[in-house]
């Protein structure tokens, strides 16, 4: 019988940004009070997981994401830059309706191919990076459970990909909220079953 492994994908907790930019991988972008709670009750559901390993996204929200996951386990919190948030043509600016970007004809070339996409990374990229950081990831911990925290986008892209779903899709549809968990779980090198969870509610 093929081991089982677990690999939970943790997309981070809410973030504080009173001024409604898209902040993609810009630095210096915290947790808010609701994320830090989000990243507690993450923690609190993993606490009796078989977890030998805690791997995140370079980018501040990830990292304090995953710090109290790590605490609970006695591990440190390792970095695997395929985790990072997708590139975006947008970042800095507001991408609200009827606000920012929207206002702003000369942008609006960067919408034409929703299937590619034209304003960011490509979604096959997403899927060969993120594929990339669960393979490492699973191979460590073979036969046991690792988290990685992430993105909605990385986390969404890659749970398509593996699931043998097309990869272009409606943003507004991603079943991958704030602080939520999307397990893939393994027998031996086979995706048997993708659970998700919201710890925090929501």
């Amino acid at each position: 019988m093929a081991e089982t492994t677990r690999v939970h994908l943790v997309r981070h907790g809410e973030v504080y940004n009173p001024d409604g930019i898209l902040y993609g991988r810009i630095p210096g972008f915290r947790l808010s009070e609701t994320g830090r709670g989000q990243a507690i009750a993450a923690a609190e559901m993993l606490a009796d997981r078989d977890i030998v390993a805690v791997i995140a996204s370079p980018l501040q929200r990830a990292q304090e994401t995953a710090a109290p996951i790590a605490a609970r386990h006695d591990l440190p919190v390792d970095v695997d830059d395929n985790l990072i948030e997708s590139t975006n043509i947008f970042e800095g600016k507001r991408v609200s309706p009827g606000d920012g970007v929207w206002r702003s004809p000369r942008l609006w070339w960067h919408l034409r191919n929703p299937i590619r996409p034209s304003w960011g990374e490509p979604y096959d990229q997403i899927a060969a990076r993120m594929v990339t950081a669960v393979d490492k990831a699973r191979a460590r911990a073979a036969g046991h459970e690792v988290v990685c925290v992430s993105h909605q986008l990385p986390v969404w892209t890659v749970r398509q990909y593996l699931s043998g779903e097309k990869l272009w899709h409606d943003p507004r549809r991603r079943q991958c909220d704030v602080g939520s968990v999307t397990t893939l779980v393994y027998d031996g090198d086979q995706l048997a079953d993708v659970e998700y969870r919201v710890p925090a509610g929501g």
